[in-house]
């Protein structure tokens, strides 16, 4: 890893299939350890099963409030500076239960590859 500033785009921000607007803050070869992505939910939105093979999460709750899913876990409320983490191969959606946008740094160890994600829907 080299230093640097990274300056993420906003217009960058992208839909996913799973329902969730990502802007990839930080996530190259050069960083192999982390990823860091800001993602986005909107209101009354929940995100599709899914799980990172490989690859431990963490969600950094920074805006709005939620209801989360984890692998056989009760779901949670979440609600700004709530972290969730969500250890490799674990299934796992979040639904916005507030009336603005949900949003949360997705921070994966190793960084996030589209190979590791799974569809469980």
């Amino acid at each position: 890893m080299k230093p640097e500033v990274r300056h993420p785009d906003p217009d960058a921000e992208y839909l996913t299939p799973e329902r969730c607007h990502i802007l990839e803050v930080a996530n190259d070869a050069n960083d192999p350890d982390v990823s860091i992505a800001r993602a986005r939910v909107e209101p009354g939105v929940t995100t599709a099963w899914h799980r990172l093979n490989g690859i431990d999460e963490r969600y950094l709750i920074i805006r709005g409030e939620g209801r989360v899913e984890v692998g056989d876990e009760p779901p949670a409320t979440v609600r700004p500076g709530d972290v969730v983490r969500i250890p490799a191969g674990v299934r796992q959606r979040i639904t916005n239960t507030g009336d603005t946008d949900l949003v949360f740094y997705a921070i994966c160890s190793p960084r996030f590859r589209e190979a590791a994600y799974e569809a469980l829907e």
